[in-house]
């Protein structure tokens, strides 16, 4: 299901004789990049973010679709004038899709287990990594996985090695809250997604984050890069040329701090001096 929301109603001041094509942006409840439901509803990174980028593009009218992964992959693909803020980038969607310079970098997707699963995947785990394609190669576990995400090329690239009958790939709205609801009921024991996600959305389901845990992937970088992404057709492209010049003035100050504020007090430094590194890299080339 869609929801259309008009972006006047939520954050933009409806001007009388407003002009242009509409530009349809994706939104898919994605903690702590769109929050749709909760205490901090419409307070993730790009709830914050959206309001500046359509101001960056006044010559279009915009309205907001609130849609699952699927969906809005298949809305992609359409020759339409689509645009999502919050991707990442892939071989194969850049076929179908044009994608914006990188907006902010985001902790990498890693594996989510109750705790009192934890002894049997101890053999799996060093140094506080998971060996996930050893996990997965041992043939015992299903693993949950949101339909049609991309959870960066190298997970990718994994998954299509796992027979499908050991993935679970639900397809819905809620499609992680079902997840961790079937991995609370031992229906599946192992859960892909950023960790931030995961433990929020397990408090909207009324599981206690602690009795999860969430190990980094080996192999895997630490960071993902997150981009805007339209349709590729003459319209997005036009669009996708305005949002880089709009994210070159936002990304490094805004944008960082804005996902900074999600991460344990511990992290965010870190973050932060790894973020002003990558950036920095990114000028010098």
């Amino acid at each position: 299901m869609t929801w259309v929301l008009a972006a006047c109603l939520l954050w933009l001041p409806c001007t009388p004789g407003h002009a242009g094509e509409m530009l349809t942006w994706l939104l898919r409840d994605l903690p702590p990049l769109n929050i749709f439901e909760g205490s901090q509803k419409g307070r993730g990174v790009v709830d914050l973010l959206m309001p500046q980028l359509i101001a960056s593009l006044p010559e279009y009218q915009h309205e907001l679709a609130r849609v699952n992964r699927a969906r809005g992959m298949q809305m992609l693909r359409d020759p339409s004038f689509t645009c999502d803020p919050a991707l990442i980038w892939s071989k194969e969607r850049a076929q179908w899709i044009v994608f914006s310079i990188t907006s902010f970098r985001v902790l990498s997707n890693g594996l989510a287990i109750r705790r009192a699963d934890r002894e049997q995947l101890t053999r799996f785990i060093h140094d506080g990594k998971v060996d996930l394609h050893g996990l997965l190669e041992s043939g015992k576990e299903l693993i949950g996985v949101v339909a049609e995400r991309s959870y960066g090329q190298q997970l990718d690239s994994l998954l299509q090695q796992v027979p499908p009958e050991q993935i679970r790939a639900h397809y819905g709205n809620d499609a992680l809250g079902s997840l961790l609801q079937m991995q609370r009921l031992g229906r599946l024991q192992l859960l892909l997604g950023y960790w931030p996600e995961i433990r929020y959305q397990a408090e909207q389901q009324g599981i206690a984050p602690e009795d999860l845990e969430f190990y980094p992937i080996e192999g895997i970088s630490q960071y993902q890069e997150i981009h805007v992404g339209c349709s590729d057709t003459p319209q997005g492209r036009q669009a996708i040329a305005k949002i880089d010049q709009a994210l070159l003035k936002l990304r490094e100050e805004r944008l960082v701090e804005l996902y900074a504020a999600w991460l344990d007090p511990g992290m965010r430094d870190q973050y932060r001096a790894d973020a002003r590194a990558y950036f920095q890299g990114l000028r010098d080339h």
